[in-house]
């Protein structure tokens, strides 16, 4: 989606881009050149809708319904919807997309007032704050309980995104030790931050005395710390959860405190909200509760207010590169001619972000004659190697801007021919650690609208990338497929396709598999188990 330039070259003289902001907030300065922007908090319905027409964008908080009968009225001439804050549950994103329009949200706002909250929930578990409340109120004068102290404790983060590096900052203030577990983020980011890197979350949860998660809700994270990983913690370690409802598996954390595995807990978030009164966090002991108030201060209230405003402005300028929601608007010549190779390319950047997580550098090559500029397919390989890895959601607007900010070297190189392709993407990771550099390298090329995957490491393969893939390599000797098919119909997993790849007979050979179902850690570990296996991996696309 290209934002509205300004249509005369005399930018004095064009008509003032018109900013309508139809929620209460604190929008800051609202003296800017080049804008008129009307400020009217709580405007009702029906004088939205009317007045909606005469302006270029609109700003809201979750009161006003951005719904198709308000993008409908309001005609031609807006393009741009900011929404102060994160969440954009108020807007029909899919059809404000279909009509062109540009969504905005200000989710870093809140970073300092989220990242403080944790700390304080881990504070005041420590100490054990809300058991004494409620004792004191009930008339227990409770001298007796002890606390623990943080200094010199060991705190464990899982996830050093934005909130997460400002909760280690605040943490290292109160001398405490920490550590680290994100598979995304690169080692430079480690070093900056002066904090330890642990490269499993199971060497995490053994080290720690506290434990504090801020990743993003996927499937991948959601109940990532349940009844397992709680039973590695330290006996009286806290846990706090100020992220997202059901990274923690609520009842797996009330056992834990039930059992007194746990000294206590913090939780800010819950999995359906508001909870019920029979939710069971509203009776288990040593739990520190707060009503999802991550974003509540003044300040960020303040912030989110100022940020929506600023961001609005900078994409009616033709600054699209921060908070966008949605992704643009291709036009239609190269979206006909790129489609396949847009889907592909996201497909070889989720693929690697699961094989190499934490680059440094991520380098594309182009082979053969592509029927337009294919520059964009680097942006859709960004937008799936940071899916799911980030606070805020990639797309084709903010994925390169997201990569800056993570330290990652974006190159490109075009080569004339394809040796055995009309066209191919070669995406390449490249991490550089202490011990030594880690390469990852897998290409794909499209038939027809189809994406196909062409090469693993040096190994050709031909197969489509859906599902689940079990990526296996051996030596080139009979049995070996044989075998792991064996193993996987013990366990009624079907096999959907095979691609089988070698270096040489008798050498290193690559075969991979695309099942129907997902595979669980302990069969993967079998699978890994096996004489005629030297290493699989499972990913999905």
């Amino acid at each position: 989606m290209t934002a509205p330039a300004p249509t005369s070259e005399n930018a004095t003289e064009r008509t003032p881009f018109r900013v309508l902001i139809c929620d209460e907030m604190n929008p800051g300065n609202l003296d800017h050149e080049g804008f008129q922007i009307d400020y009217q908090g709580n405007m009702d319905r029906a004088e939205t809708l009317r007045r909606l027409p005469e302006y270029d964008a609109l700003i809201t908080r979750s009161r006003t319904k951005v719904d198709r009968e308000l993008i409908d009225a309001a005609g031609p001439r807006l393009k741009v919807i900011g929404r102060g804050g994160v969440g954009v549950d108020n807007i029909d994103l899919e059809y404000a997309s279909l009509r062109g329009l540009l969504i905005l949200n200000a989710p870093e706002s809140n970073n300092v007032s989220a990242a403080e909250l944790a700390v304080m929930h881990l504070m005041a578990a420590a100490r054990g704050l809300t058991r004494s409340d409620r004792n004191t109120r009930a008339g227990t004068w409770d001298r007796k309980f002890l606390g623990l102290e943080l200094k010199d404790k060991t705190l464990g983060i899982v996830g050093l995104g934005r909130i997460g590096s400002i909760v280690a900052d605040r943490a290292q203030g109160l001398r405490l030790k920490v550590v680290a577990y994100d598979p995304y983020v690169p080692e430079s980011k480690f070093e900056r931050l002066g904090i330890e890197r642990t490269e499993t979350l199971e060497d995490l949860l053994r080290r720690v005395d506290f434990l504090t998660v801020h990743t993003p809700l996927t499937e991948e994270t959601s109940g990532m710390i349940g009844a397992d990983e709680l039973a590695l913690l330290k006996k009286d370690a806290i846990v706090v959860n100020a992220a997202r409802g059901g990274i923690v598996n609520e009842q797996a954390l009330v056992n834990a405190l039930n059992s007194g595995h746990l000294f206590a807990a913090g939780v800010d978030v819950f999995v359906e909200e508001p909870p019920t009164a029979e939710h069971i966090f509203l009776q288990a002991p040593n739990l520190g509760i707060t009503a999802h108030l991550g974003a509540n201060t003044r300040e960020a209230q303040e912030r989110v207010g100022a940020e929506i405003v600023s961001r609005v402005l900078d994409a009616l300028k033709g600054d699209v590169s921060k908070g966008a929601v949605n992704a643009p608007a291709l036009d239609a010549k190269t979206l006909e001619a790129l489609g396949g190779y847009l889907t592909l390319g996201e497909k070889l950047g989720r693929i690697q972000a699961q094989l190499l997580p934490g680059a440094h550098e991520v380098e594309v090559t182009f082979r053969g004659e592509f029927p337009v500029d294919p520059s964009p397919v680097v942006t859709a390989v960004l937008v799936g190697y940071l899916s799911g890895s980030t606070d805020e959601t990639p797309n084709m607007i903010n994925a390169r801007a997201l990569a800056r900010e993570r330290g990652i070297d974006v190159a490109i190189r075009e080569e004339q021919d394809s040796p055995d392709y009309q066209t191919e993407v070669i995406v390449k990771i490249l991490s550089h650690n202490a011990d030594k550099d880690r390469v990852r390298t897998v290409g794909g090329t499209v038939f027809g609208k189809s994406p196909r995957l062409t090469r693993l490491r040096d190994y050709r393969v031909e197969l489509e990338p859906e599902g689940y893939i079990l990526i296996a390599s051996n030596q080139d000797k009979p049995g070996a497929v044989a075998k792991l098919s064996n193993l996987l119909g013990t366990w009624g997993v079907n096999i959907a396709g095979m691609a089988l790849g070698r270096a040489e007979k008798g050498g290193q050979a690559l075969f991979t598999l695309t099942l129907d179902d997902n595979l669980t850690p302990e069969q993967l570990q079998a699978i890994r188990a096996l004489d005629v296996i030297e290493s699989a991996f499972l990913v999905r696309v």
